[in-house]
């Protein structure tokens, strides 16, 4: 016990000196062993001392990042570049100090069904090979076929010079031209245009990649007639991505929501996927706020407001005085005002109010107007991280699980002892985790009732390291949005789907930077919602497209294709019995 005290009062004395030495440290305080400690005030004192290191180390950590970014400022305003950023070492094998995916405490082990590869091959062509008769001996007999499928590409060009009758009436004075084929609108057809769609959007080909691709096959293709005709092919697809997205929408009462960045033309824009398991939305709005995201799951048709009961409470809860509250009330509470009707009115009874009440009063009454919105559909759960503007939008909000357990990855303690501590609480965590996918596949109520006790159970848990005793408790708060599962199981306990598109417009983002126009980024909306629609419905985008640019409509509606696969997945099942 002596020796503990000495090493604690010496670590203290020494972490005032510059030359500290943190491997020391970590290898001392290995050796510390507080189980035999049986002294409860020295054992206080050491919990003290060690959560003391933790906070130091914590604070030492902010200030040399700190440090560096003035120091990097300062070389700016001087004219100079800065430091690159430079991209972290690699992790040594087993090492999880930097690691915030939780994908190894919560996989379980699934059979595999691995489907055969030429079952998914459509045979374009057979042809029978045969045995040159020289080579078989005189005794040789047939017994029938030996099969191969062999995968292969035919890329040939099809330039075309369309000799197009021309009539004239001289009673009428007109002139009667032979149409083009459907697609073949300019000059380049259909075909050309199918692949500059899947190349650019779906496989993430930069635009002079596409113009070397297709030189190199003896289409002759500009820079600029290429952007262009990317931006102006979205205008004859934006109907569809229109109707997949409330199609989308009316096939579960609950949506998934995420958000990415993205720069329209050098400024930062957010990026919001709307999602479940038949569909993927995207839409790019300049903020990153609580009315974008009414605006989003409105569709982005105008803005409306109402002021009832539900914006009053909404607006006692934000804090707006009771005078203001009152003299809101005077507006009609059953009707829908557009934005400018809203600013006329708090230009005229309110000229002097604040921009922060404005935006409450905004926020209030575009939530009201939403929820309480008949004819299109009103999403009732979203399930997204916990970020502060997704609260209050819907009538209910779940939580993701992977999110809230990265906030537990993020704790990166020093301490072995701490380590240890924080290691026996996630192993608990992903436990509860695994019970709650049980449930979701055979949903009890008894089973509920205890499943709702270990999260109270685990999630009151105190170890004795503040860092994880504090996030903790706020995990304990958030009761309500993690177990929403427990009510509806047809929702996921994580939010993937989502994150998984947003990763989408990320990989688009890394190779073509960003749109530059509002056409542009209508595009990027456009294409990525059909592309990743298409996929989760089974359909190819390439034929997708080419069936859409040739006019030939054989590929059915995919919000139609939406609508039948939800009936037979009743995503909305527990609201359906509520």
């Amino acid at each position: 016990m002596c020796w503990q005290k000495a090493f604690i009062s010496g670590m203290l004395k020494r972490m005032k000196t510059p030359e500290t030495n943190w491997e020391e440290y970590r290898r001392r305080l290995e050796e510390l062993d507080l189980k035999a400690v049986t002294d409860e005030g020295s054992r206080r004192a050491i919990l003290l001392v060690l959560n003391l290191v933790e906070e130091l180390k914590l604070e030492n950590r902010h200030l040399r990042e700190e440090n560096q970014g003035l120091r990097e400022e300062i070389e700016r305003l001087k004219g100079g570049r800065g430091q690159p950023p430079l991209p972290p070492n690699p992790l040594p094998s087993g090492s999880t100090t930097a690691s915030h995916s939780s994908e190894k405490e919560r996989r379980q082990p699934k059979p595999r069904h691995k489907r055969s590869k030429l079952e998914q091959i459509e045979v374009s062509r057979e042809e029978v090979l045969r045995v040159d008769p020289a080579q078989l001996p005189p005794d040789a007999e047939f017994k029938g076929y030996e099969t191969t499928v062999v995968q292969d590409v035919k890329i040939e060009i099809d330039n075309v010079r369309f000799l197009k009758e021309k009539y004239y009436s001289r009673a009428e004075g007109k002139t009667y031209l032979a149409p083009l084929p459907a697609g073949y609108q300019g000059t380049y057809g259909p075909g050309v245009k199918a692949l500059a769609l899947v190349f650019y959007y779906a496989s993430n080909m930069s635009q002079p990649k596409i113009v070397d691709w297709f030189a190199h096959i003896g289409i002759q293709l500009s820079a600029g007639e290429l952007s262009q005709w990317l931006s102006r092919a979205s205008e004859p697809f934006q109907r569809e991505k229109a109707a997949v997205y409330e199609a989308g929408l009316r096939s579960s009462p609950w949506q998934h929501l995420d958000e990415t960045g993205t720069r329209v033309n050098g400024q930062n824009q957010q990026c919001h996927i709307v999602c479940n398991p038949l569909y993927t939305a995207y839409f790019t709005t300049e903020k990153k706020e609580r009315l974008s995201i009414v605006d989003v799951l409105r569709g982005l048709r105008p803005r409306t407001f109402r002021f009832n009961e539900q914006a009053d409470e909404w607006l006692q809860q934000a804090g707006l005085s009771p005078a203001l509250r009152g003299c809101l009330r005077s507006l009609p509470p059953d009707q829908d005002l557009s934005e400018a009707e809203v600013s006329g009115w708090l230009e005229q009874y309110r000229p002097a109010l604040g921009q922060p009440q404005r935006h409450q009063i905004l926020q209030a009454g575009a939530i009201a107007a939403y929820q309480a919105e008949v004819g299109f559909p009103v999403v009732r759960l979203l399930l997204c991280d916990d970020a502060s503007q997704f609260k209050g939008v819907t009538e209910q909000r779940a939580l993701c699980w992977i999110h809230e357990g990265r906030h537990y990855k993020q704790l990166e303690p020093l301490l072995p002892y701490h380590q240890e501590l924080l290691d026996g609480f996630l192993q608990r965590y992903w436990g509860l985790y695994g019970k709650l996918l049980h449930y979701r596949s055979q949903p009890i109520a008894v089973e509920a009732g205890r499943l709702a006790e270990q999260f109270d159970e685990l999630f009151s848990t105190v170890t004795g390291y503040q860092a994880l005793d504090h996030r903790i408790a706020l995990t304990q708060a958030k009761k309500e949005a993690l177990l929403q599962v427990l009510t509806h199981p047809e929702i996921p306990l994580h939010n993937n789907p989502a994150e998984l598109g947003a990763r989408l417009r990320v990989r688009k983002r890394d190779v073509s930077f960003g749109p530059r126009t509002p056409a542009g980024k209508q595009a990027w909306d456009t294409f990525h919602t059909l592309v990743s629609t298409t996929k989760k419905l089974g359909v190819s985008f390439y034929q997708y497209v080419q069936d859409r640019v040739t006019g030939a409509n054989r590929v059915p509606s995919l919000a139609e294709l939406i609508k039948e696969k939800a009936q037979a997945l009743n995503l909305g099942a527990s609201w359906d019995s509520s």
